[in-house]
């Protein structure tokens, strides 16, 4: 099993200044902080650790036309999901023939296929898998079924990326260097048949000597060569690249300039995240320390209490007002109030003021959350335009410092805005929480009044059915107290209807909502 990390391009903010690890035996936290506030944390579990970029020899259990994709046993709990999009062969076969290649036509039920996962599984969904392979090291990622050549967007210096791909273009002749709004992991190998490989130069390589480059791809294009050996000894459903323990792809993933400390918390750990800087990462050797402090690492910066508040549905903003988030499966919404902000000119002041600090609150609560896929934001009616177009930059600038990918639409005629945000991994509620059992997920609970009336149509349902000489109804306490009271004429008049005594009683571990009428 080869130990050495795969692509992670989205999860580590830009600018973290410090970074803190809580090490348990059965648990591993990542905070990162900026000037002082908790802006993402990671959490892995030993019980669960993630799959994410993993690469696996899979097997094609189903192929579903209606849908464009297939089925793949890779050996996890469900099988994993893969689009017609995402496989390489169709790809070729479009290219080749000028039409577009169906599901069935790229792939075949009980065909072995290399894939890797780009999304861990989610809430009932499987994990999401691709053909188009990757392999990283510290400065570049290697493609071993694509021949283009691209370069991190966040290189922003001209001659900075021209001289990154002039050398890789001279280490390896005839990569097809493509435009920077491309998918480079999904250009075809069509080309130069001296560019077996192509290569994605990361955003750590800014700056960086040839020679360093230069081993980089040697150490890639020699460890895929590995990996093809064992690809075509293992049988379906074989692990073939696993992912770093979660610290050590935080430490691969920074460039010099991201954090001034990492502070961890176990001893062990930090002598493993030290050795691997050392070979992997020698700018961010010094510093790395060990925290020794009696005080809980996570408790600095009021880390803790930080994470407990981004489990909640309101967010409070300084000015007094307040955001709501809900998240659902279809989409999350985020609805903005004034709350308690009165403002000191007028009402369309107090409103764009709101709406500018829930922007940033926003984009914070995005990452600290890590909340994907679409996401409705109902900031609150502005009446100006201007004001609007300032609410939107200062969103579209607060989640610059966000490294997944997302899209912001302007605001629509009923006052709202669309993000996307993709998603790779679970929600921090998701992972932290479970569905209510009590509520099954809904957030909320029938009434006992409702659950009274429900208890009434059950009694004559009972009675309908069955010759009982009386009935003991058992059911929580506030629905016993609603009962005999509020409700106790209602009591005595179905009594007088179902001819019948009706008993009470108070079980304490039932929830609001349930209740048993037992036939005596």
């Amino acid at each position: 099993m080869v130990g050495f990390p795969p692509f992670a391009s989205g999860h580590l903010p830009s600018m973290s200044e410090e970074i803190l690890v809580n090490v348990t035996p059965r648990e591993t936290r990542v905070a990162f902080i900026e000037n002082g506030v908790l802006q993402e944390v990671l959490i892995e579990r030993s019980r669960r650790l993630g799959i994410l970029n993993n690469i696996y020899v899979g097997r094609v259990t189903r192929v579903l036309p209606g849908m464009g994709a297939a089925f793949i046993e890779v050996g996890l709990s469900r099988a994993a999901f893969l689009h017609v999009s995402d496989v390489v062969s169709a790809e070729l076969k479009r290219e080749a023939t000028g039409h577009e290649v169906t599901i069935e036509q790229a792939v075949h039920e009980g065909q072995k296929i290399l894939v890797q996962v780009t999304k861990e599984p989610l809430g009932s969904k499987g994990a999401r898998l691709t053909t188009y392979v990757s392999i990283p090291s510290r400065y570049v990622v290697f493609m071993p079924y694509s021949n283009s050549l691209g370069i991190s967007q966040r290189i922003e210096s001209d001659d900075e990326r021209k001289r990154l791909r002039e050398l890789v273009l001279r280490l390896r002749p005839g990569l097809a260097p493509v435009s920077d709004d491309v998918d480079e992991r999904k250009v075809a190998a069509t080309a130069a048949p001296a560019a077996k490989g192509g290569f994605i130069v990361r955003t750590a390589a800014e700056g960086v000597s040839e020679a360093e480059i230069e081993a980089d791809i040697t150490f890639l294009v020699r460890l895929w060569a590995s990996l093809e050996e064992r690809i075509k000894q293992s049988q379906p459903t074989t692990l073939i690249y696993e992912d770093l323990p979660l610290v050590q792809r935080v430490v691969r993933d920074l460039s010099a300039a991201n954090a001034e400390k990492i502070r961890i918390d176990s001893r062990e750990t930090f002598g493993k995240v030290a050795a691997f800087a050392e070979e992997f990462v020698p700018s961010l050797v010094s510093r790395i320390e060990h925290y020794p402090g009696a005080r809980p690492i996570l408790d600095l910066y009021s880390t803790e209490d930080e994470i407990q508040k981004a489990l909640q549905r309101k967010v409070e903003l300084k000015s007094g007002g307040h955001l709501v988030i809900d998240q659902t499966e279809a989409m999350t919404t985020v609805d903005v109030n004034t709350g308690g902000f009165v403002g000191h000119r007028n009402l369309e002041e107090t409103i764009f003021k709101t709406n500018l600090e829930a922007a940033q609150a926003i984009a914070r609560q995005l990452r600290l959350r890590n909340l994907g896929g679409i996401i409705i934001v109902d900031f609150i009616d502005m009446e100006e335009l201007e004001h609007r177009k300032q609410v939107l930059r200062a969103l579209e600038k607060s989640v610059e410092r966000d490294h997944s990918k997302i899209s912001i639409s302007e605001v629509t005629s009923l006052g709202l805005v669309q993000i996307t945000r993709k998603r790779t991994r679970e929600s921090l509620e998701h992972v932290l929480c479970e569905p209510c059992a009590t509520c099954s997920g809904r957030g909320s609970l029938k009434s006992p009044e409702t659950v009274c009336y429900e208890i009434f149509r059950e009694i004559l349902r009972e009675q309908r059915q069955y010759n009982a000489k009386k009935l003991l109804v058992v059911a929580s306490r506030a629905v016993v107290d609603l009962l005999l009271d509020e409700e106790s004429t209602s009591i005595a008049e179905l009594e007088e209807f179902v001819g019948i005594p009706i008993r009470f009683q108070v079980e304490a571990h039932y929830s609001q909502e349930q209740y048993d009428v037992v036939l005596l």
